[in-house]
């Protein structure tokens, strides 16, 4: 993970002691060096100790605040004593970052509260938080109202808040590659290009006759051909795929990557199924699961909002995602269910991935046009769920998440395949059947809920539901 930058605003009032500003300075400078944060911070010489108190003060913070605007995610703000609420309302107006805040207050101590030690950060915090909610900026809060940067739970909190930076950041700038048309039989996945531009996110598209005409002109001869089946060898074994197959898988591959780097893409969603088998005579699955692994998150049947799912819970964790189908019950267990694709999840879901073909997509277009999915089994792992969509009646952004559990419960199915539970899983299913979401859903192996949450609904101002 890159190293994170944040902003670091110290709040003081002058009739506090200023001894506390200054060894707030130094303690959190030692806890970004340990967590990998980079921080941006006034020198002790630049204001009084290197807090803000006066608008003097708060402009000089924010003038360095802007000179680093490009590299600071978010920023945090550090009540060691009452703090002046104007001065971090009005260095964070000024300086106009848009991007998230943490508020964090120390607590005092019972054998301290002379007039020498006492701060009184419990009662400051709630002042900054009013003046920020008056100014119309937001803000996050640690999990308990005031804690040390020295306590373990700050710094986990810290690390999150570092994570809700990430999302926010990412969602409002990612560029989609829309390649193809959306089937036809999958009016599930139809989405509101407009809705998601105003929201900052690109969608680029391109017609797939683009793409396959490209990839037929290439050979086995071509470099970047030999180059792209080598990766492919690397990634997964060929097992009984013949060589015709995989030089095909190649050829796109090389295709999509160039395509990727042309317009510059964070991720993809693709046009499988049935088109590519009957005009192309393969399958997508595996350039899709090693971009997918690579941190390049492709969904299928061009669902763009899926793809967008992928991304936001790929920055909430800093590990893969995976597009699925909430497609069946587990025997009679009402909190469980199986989670499943033809075969494009991330390598990191399938430790015994295989390459093989589709058997559902072959009834139709014959086995022989469906090689390059992939067979694997998800074992035992944390569960993060959700799901991103345009809501086009209401002109929103919405979103469900929730967190459970993949299991190691037997599954004899093809395909890539995965067992969830999940608390209070048929309520879960009331709400997406009630509320139009898609039949995708987007697994990740971590417990990021919170955080997206925090990111896409405090920051990003969309509609979250967290079961």
């Amino acid at each position: 993970m890159t190293t994170s930058t944040l902003g670091v605003i110290i709040g003081n009032r002058d009739f506090f002691p200023d001894s506390l500003v200054e060894k707030a300075r130094f303690e959190i400078v030692e806890v970004f060096a340990k967590l990998n944060i980079k921080p941006i911070l006034l020198d002790s010489t630049v204001t009084k100790l290197g807090g803000v108190e006066t608008y003097k003060e708060a402009q000089k913070c924010a003038e360095l605040f802007k000179k680093h605007q490009d590299e600071i995610m978010g920023v945090l703000v550090l009540l060691p004593n009452f703090g002046d609420e104007k001065g971090v309302a009005d260095t964070l107006k000024l300086a106009n970052l848009n991007v998230p805040v943490l508020i964090q207050a120390y607590p005092d101590e019972l054998t301290k509260m002379n007039v020498v030690n006492r701060r009184d950060s419990w009662c400051g915090k709630i002042s900054v938080c009013n003046n920020l909610y008056q100014y119309g900026i937001k803000y996050s809060l640690t999990s308990q109202h005031v804690m040390s940067p020295s306590d373990p739970i700050f710094q986990k909190d810290l690390l999150d808040f570092t994570a809700v930076c990430r999302v926010v950041k990412g969602m409002r700038n990612v560029r989609i590659g829309a390649i193809g048309a959306r089937p036809g039989a999958f009016n599930t996945v139809r989405y509101s290009e407009k809705i998601l531009q105003r929201n900052g996110i690109t969608v680029t598209t391109v017609d797939l006759s683009e793409i396959l005409g490209k990839a037929n002109k290439l050979t086995a001869d071509d470099a970047k051909v030999k180059q792209h089946l080598e990766s492919i060898n690397a990634y997964v074994a060929q097992g009984k795929t013949p060589n015709e197959a995989m030089l095909q898988i190649a050829k796109l591959d090389v295709v999509l990557k160039d395509f990727m780097e042309e317009y510059a893409l964070d991720a993809t969603a693709i046009q499988c199924w049935t088109s590519l088998q009957q005009n192309y005579g393969c399958n997508v699955c595996t350039s899709m699961s090693i971009m997918s692994e690579n941190m390049l998150p492709s969904a299928c049947e061009v669902d763009v909002t899926g793809t967008l799912s992928m991304y936001a819970m790929q920055l909430a964790s800093g590990s893969p995602s995976a597009l699925v189908d909430w497609n069946n019950n587990y025997a009679d267990d009402p909190e469980k269910c199986v989670l499943f694709h033809c075969g494009n999840w991330a390598k990191s879901f399938l430790p015994d991935i295989q390459l093989s073909t589709a058997p559902i997509l072959g009834t139709t277009v014959g086995v022989e046009n469906t090689y390059g999915a992939l067979d694997g089994r998800t074992p035992a792992m944390p569960l993060t769920y959700g799901r991103i969509s345009t809501d086009d009646p209401k002109g929103i952004i919405k979103v469900y998440i929730g967190e459970g559990e993949l299991t190691n419960d037997s599954l004899e199915t093809f395909g890539n395949r995965a067992v969830a539970q999940i608390p209070d899983l048929q309520g879960l299913m009331q709400y997406v059947c009630k509320n139009g979401f898609e039949h995708h859903v987007v697994m990740n192996a971590s417990k990021t809920a919170a955080i997206l949450e925090e990111a896409l609904g405090n920051y990003m101002g969309w509609e979250v539901y967290k079961h």
